[in-house]
């Protein structure tokens, strides 16, 4: 028993830790090798730096980063994008009742919406001037969503309209409809979106008259703007004046200052 005992005895091994030593000139090399490769790093920095900023513009952006966004527009498009990617929606309950404005460009002149219209390009010389209530007639659509802005922010909101699907089946622009992009610009024409059609026909894009269960303040972009759960919130054009259709990409107005024109969620 006492042998058993003696073998169950547990021995402790005592690890070696072996310990280098590095001389002063070591010390010194190895800094030296650091303190270069630091240098080098920077150097480069700085020449990358000096030399983007020398490369010509392209539509607001200097045009190696135009290249990269143009990249990021092919992907998001080809790739990421599909009619059945539906953004995220949330009850009533979770809409915010304080809805924050996302810039007011195209809202700044003085405006009377009991004068607005609708302004629809279908062809060169065939304009349709449509109302709100001719608008409202059609089937009505609801999204909760959570909209984001390039600043940063997003908000759970609530609103309501036509889909721009309907819209398009409504008055007969199944063709237009087809072509690459859609056009659409401020009553004072200060503001102007692109937008490819793909996104425009995209199930949840409407044109919005109501938010929170009431008719658009003039601050949201009464009596009509774009909602467009897809985008981030500087393509949801407020107070719509024209829609026109386009093979070319239509101005846009943040592209023209280096943004994105795609500008996918």
């Amino acid at each position: 028993m006492k042998q058993t005992n003696n073998r169950l005895t547990t021995t402790i091994i005592k690890m070696k830790t072996k310990e280098y030593f590095l001389s002063n000139a070591q010390v010194r090399n190895r800094t030296i090798l650091a303190v270069t490769c630091l240098l080098l790093f920077f150097t480069a920095c700085f020449f990358t730096w000096k030399w983007l900023n020398g490369q010509p513009k392209e539509q607001g952006a200097l045009k190696p980063l135009r290249k990269v966004l143009d990249a990021n527009e092919s992907i998001f498009s080809t790739v990421l994008f599909s009619n059945s990617n539906l953004v995220k929606t949330y009850p009533k309950e979770s809409a915010v009742q304080k809805v924050r404005v996302n810039g007011n460009y195209g809202l700044q002149s003085e405006f009377d919406p009991a004068n607005w219209t609708l302004t629809l390009i279908k062809n060169p010389g065939d304009t349709l001037h449509i109302s709100i209530d001719d608008i409202k007639k059609l089937p009505k659509t609801e999204i909760i969503f959570d909209f984001k802005c390039i600043e940063g922010w997003s908000q759970v909101t609530h609103w309501a309209g036509v889909r721009f699907s309907d819209f398009v089946k409504y008055y007969g622009l199944n063709e237009q409809a087809a072509l690459q992009f859609t056009g659409l610009q401020t009553p004072d024409n200060e503001y102007y979106v692109g937008i490819d059609n793909k996104s425009m026909m995209h199930p949840q894009t409407i044109l919005c008259y109501e938010m929170n269960g009431k008719p658009l303040p003039l601050n949201q972009g009464a009596p009509l703007r774009l909602i467009i759960p897809v985008k981030y919130g500087v393509k949801h054009l407020k107070r719509i004046g024209t829609i026109y259709f386009s093979s070319n990409r239509p101005p846009d107005y943040w592209y023209e200052r280096g943004y994105d024109y795609y500008c996918g969620l």
